[in-house]
């Protein structure tokens, strides 16, 4: 394909990294493509022209999101007048729904085809969004097996793609070499903390994990933890939280999967790093905290007994959940001490992890998104589109 002009929306850190492999595949395939639009760090070094940083936007909770609004604002006002000005042949639109949602309604009404990459997950909350996806979006490239026919059921033109974590190696880190490359020698046991891949999710998590780490210590005296930070988020601020819990940890920066590979056990906020650790094997105990209000709004919203993927993919509970009230430093340890000491516990959870990694399907799902948004590119808008439009 010639030429070519795509605009590109991800604002979140998890979005960043799938629309990343997403873009290489585009580029690899049609390297005249133009690419712009909001995403992170790993857009840009796939080639993407970013008009505003993802990490200006992030965000998690429905009252947090407050902070952010004048920034979203802007964001979203300089996107619809890009789509006015530049008209691109196409939208791609990855998670990040309230904003993304808006957006597909914008460039709809201007008659550019969108296809939305990882949609919103009305199947768990908020279904009313369904009607959204099936007026303004293309096409939907789902990333769970179960999404497919759900969409279609309820006239959205889905297709299955296969799950981006897929294609990258973390599947081939072994244990031994994980710890190797961290320098961690000898057989005592590791822990690891996932505190969440921003801001908000560090500070109220972290002390909570940090509190754990140093109740499991006090019974388990070589206990080696190891606290994995997402990029971009401040190491002086863990810093400052180890010095006030009073604990003994090192911290990596932009590591996540080598701490998984190398930890007995973590402890990870609810998000994309409980499926990775699923692919890498590692037992878990995942945590979440919002602030009170987003975390009432959403209990009474959400219609699904789970919200850590790992147990939504198996559709049962395979990781122990212990979210708001019960994610207590005692709460958690209580789940974590079976884990670390005994293997047969860690062994069965590694063989019901290795299921849902089995469920995820094939590796090469950036390959076949990309395909799907270059065959979108090459037919244009379809007649019945143009009809709902009009």
């Amino acid at each position: 394909m010639r030429g070519g002009r795509i605009l590109i929306v991800a604002g979140e850190p998890s979005g960043d990294l799938h629309a990343a492999g997403v873009v290489t595949e585009l580029l690899r395939r049609a390297p005249s493509l133009t690419i712009e639009g909001i995403g992170g760090d790993r857009m840009r070094q796939a080639g993407v022209r970013l008009h505003v940083h993802a990490g200006d936007l992030a965000v998690v909770g429905l009252v947090e999101v407050a902070a952010r609004l004048p920034a979203i604002w802007r964001a979203y006002r300089g996107m619809t007048r890009y789509l006015r000005e530049q008209r691109p042949d196409l939208v791609i639109l990855v998670d990040f729904p309230d904003f993304n949602l808006r957006l597909a309604r914008a460039a709809s009404r201007l008659g550019i085809p969108v296809v939305y990459f990882i949609g919103p997950q009305v199947w768990a909350w908020r279904a009313g969004r369904i009607r959204l996806i099936a007026r303004y979006v293309r096409r939907l490239l789902v990333i769970f097996p179960f999404e497919e026919e759900f969409y279609r059921e309820r006239g959205v033109e889905a297709l299955y793609v296969g799950h981006p974590i897929l294609d990258r190696s973390l599947s081939f880190l072994s244990t031994g070499e994980a710890r190797r490359r961290l320098e961690l020698d000898g057989e005592a046991p590791v822990l690891g903390l996932l505190p969440g891949s921003r801001v908000g999710e560090l500070t109220r998590h972290l002390p909570i994990l940090l509190r754990t780490a140093k109740q499991l210590m006090t019974e388990h005296s070589d206990l080696r933890v190891m606290i994995a930070a997402a990029d971009g988020l401040p190491l002086d601020l863990i810093g400052a939280c180890l010095k006030q819990e009073g604990v003994s940890a090192r911290v990596t920066q932009g590591r996540s999967c080598e701490v998984m590979a190398a930890s007995d056990l973590i402890l990870v906020a609810s998000g994309t790093a409980t499926l990775e650790a699923a692919v890498i094997g590692t037992p878990m105990v995942i945590v979440y905290r919002l602030a009170f209000l987003s975390w009432l709004l959403g209990h009474m919203l959400i219609r699904v007994p789970y919200i850590g993927m790992v147990n939504l993919v198996a559709r049962r509970r395979v990781a122990p959940e212990l979210i708001q009230f019960d994610a207590t430093p005692k709460r958690i340890a209580d789940e974590a001490r079976p884990l670390l000491l005994s293997a047969e516990f860690r062994n069965r959870m590694r063989r019901e992890l290795q299921q849902i990694r089995d469920r995820l399907g094939p590796p090469g799902a950036s390959g076949r998104a990309a395909e799907a948004i270059l065959e979108c590119m090459r037919s244009g808008v379809p007649e019945e589109m143009a009809v709902q439009r009009g």
